[in-house]
């Protein structure tokens, strides 16, 4: 009976990831129990690091893309060290006497940040080097030079500034990709003291809010507590414009791949969004009974062309 139900499963769950774990470790506990293997996370977390972590099922996994690109972090930075990770678990490098920092120089600098910059990643990062993770090739001594690339701080808030301590609470929302350990590194660099993550937590991933995440079940829950987690796909797919199949024959034409020739006035919800980086525009396809069918390209506006059918037919 449990594997009759997770073979039909199509959806998002929202893990509160915890510590000492990696974001490939809660997949594989969440396919253990819902016995499925078609599951997927939506953006790494390192295991120091707790907080939201989408996870889709199913189909859902293909809808992952069509998400919001942004990220949403409470971190704080350790003032006056560098780290070989950038991070406080890693080797120090180098520590600094704090300057005597106040809250309103602190704030002049986070404005520097907020915006599009460019970051280079930390050497222990998942970034592949000519067909290999540049963590691996780092801890084995070789020296890295990781080009620098853009990404977007939307906010740079202090929260707290512990000058006894010398640590800085922060919240930031920005583009996927973005490295917050290289933040807090940059951040100490140009404070002229060096700098260094000493925690973080993801408050919001992919449009999935902290207040929606649940603890990681462990390996014997019962299967039914975590099917009332499951968040259906159109839910989470209503920042994109959506078109409505009517009719059977519509119905049979999507399932086909075949185009669709519509009126203009039948695509609701927003006309786009920039947020969603694809070389095309696209729409929520949804069935008579209002579920996800799919995905469509809406370049035209009188005809759909599918790129992602579900329920395939022929």
């Amino acid at each position: 009976m449990k594997k009759k139900m997770s073979n039909n499963l199509f959806g998002f769950l929202v893990i509160d990831k915890p510590k000492a774990m990696t974001s490939h470790d809660c997949v594989k506990r969440l396919r253990k129990i819902l016995g499925i293997k078609r599951i997927g996370h939506g953006g790494t977390l390192d295991p120091s690091v707790t907080g939201v972590l989408p996870i889709a099922i199913g189909n859902a996994t293909r809808l992952l893309t069509f998400l919001p690109d942004q990220k949403n972090y409470r971190g704080l930075i350790q003032l006056g060290r560098t780290t070989f990770t950038d991070d406080l678990e890693g080797e120090v490098i180098a520590e600094y006497k704090l300057p005597n920092l106040t809250r309103k120089m602190i704030e002049k600098n986070l404005e520097s940040f907020i915006g599009p910059i460019k970051q280079k990643p930390p050497v222990i990062s998942s970034i592949h080097i000519q067909g290999e993770r540049a963590y691996k090739r780092a801890r084995r001594g070789e020296k890295l030079i990781l080009p620098s690339r853009e990404v977007t701080i939307d906010k740079l808030q202090l929260i707290n500034w512990n000058k006894t301590l010398g640590q800085i609470e922060i919240d930031i929302k920005c583009s996927s990709g973005t490295y917050i350990r290289s933040l807090a590194r940059d951040i100490g660099n140009k404070l002229n003291c060096g700098g260094c993550l000493a925690s973080l937590r993801r408050t919001a991933s992919l449009g999935f809010k902290e207040q929606e995440s649940f603890p990681l079940p462990e390996i014997n829950v019962e299967v039914e507590l975590v099917f009332q987690h499951i968040i259906a796909p159109k839910k989470c797919l209503e920042h994109l414009p959506f078109f409505r199949l009517n009719s059977e024959g519509e119905y049979l034409k999507w399932r086909t791949g075949s185009q669709l020739e519509i009126s203009t006035n039948r695509i609701e919800g927003p006309k786009q969004n920039h947020s969603i980086k694809k070389d095309f525009n696209p729409i929520v396809v949804i069935g008579q009974k209002g579920q996800v069918e799919g995905i469509a390209s809406g370049e035209n506006s009188n005809i759909l062309i599918p790129k992602i059918v579900f329920n395939a037919k022929g």
